[in-house]
């Protein structure tokens, strides 16, 4: 399970994070986190506390919206506050593209194009919460005021 640092995504996820916080570790679990729910029985926390990292596609432009795991993203809501039309799911392809992540992977952070990032409030409700970084075994735990900043991103409220 240790060579999974030395992937390129996880690699690339690690030295974003260490720049921000050097007490930012990446935590190599030994069952898979690809889901939110399988973050969570592997963590022993509650799903909540589990960052998604989900691309969106808004008028041709992505986005990335980090939602609760126990909560999913409202395309009306994301609709409403983008003032947008047109918003969907991305694909896999279109997620790999955009962030440099597979889906089951994909960091809030270390992304290989700029990306606009919006947090959904709801997630401050957890003292520590974890997000992928960059392999569906590989997590990093980070506080929510944290991931605001390391992310730049915009503060709302867009889960259901």
């Amino acid at each position: 399970m240790e060579n999974l640092l030395n992937k390129e995504a996880v690699k690339r996820v690690k030295e974003f994070i260490k720049k921000f916080d050097p007490k930012l570790e990446i935590l190599v679990l030994d069952t898979t986190a690809r889901t939110a729910q399988d973050a969570a029985n592997s963590l022993n926390c509650e799903v909540g506390a589990i960052v998604k990292s989900l691309l969106f596609k808004a008028d041709g432009n992505f986005l990335i919206c980090l939602i609760p795991g126990d909560r999913r993203c409202s395309l009306n809501k994301l609709k409403k506050f983008l003032g947008k039309k047109d918003v969907s799911m991305s694909n896999a392809e279109e997620v790999k593209m955009n962030t440099g992540f597979s889906i089951g992977g994909v960091s809030p952070v270390a992304h290989i194009k700029k990306l606009n990032i919006l947090i959904d409030k709801s997630l401050s409700r957890f003292k520590n919460i974890y997000a992928a970084a960059g392999h569906p075994n590989c997590v990093f735990k980070i506080q929510y005021n944290q991931l605001v900043k390391i992310t730049s991103g915009s503060e709302t409220e867009i889960s259901e």
